[in-house]
């Protein structure tokens, strides 16, 4: 069966690979130039936005003791 290749994923994945390249698949260089990138275009006026933080757990510790064995 053959998988259907997207195009735009393909060219997103052939650029990210150049860019691990460049970096010698170093995670830590890969981070600082992601960082020195954002940190230049935030420099130059565009507003870079804090993702929202991750929601709550609703505290379950009631319910998980409600049926046990007493």
């Amino acid at each position: 069966m053959k998988v259907f290749e997207d195009e735009i994923i393909a060219e997103v994945r052939a650029i990210r690979e150049a860019h691990a390249a460049k970096f010698n698949y170093d995670l830590d260089a890969i981070f600082a130039d992601i960082k020195k990138s954002q940190e230049k275009r935030i420099a130059s006026g565009f507003v870079y936005i804090q993702p929202p933080p991750p929601a709550a757990m609703p505290n379950t510790a009631l319910q998980r003791t409600r049926f046990a064995r007493r």
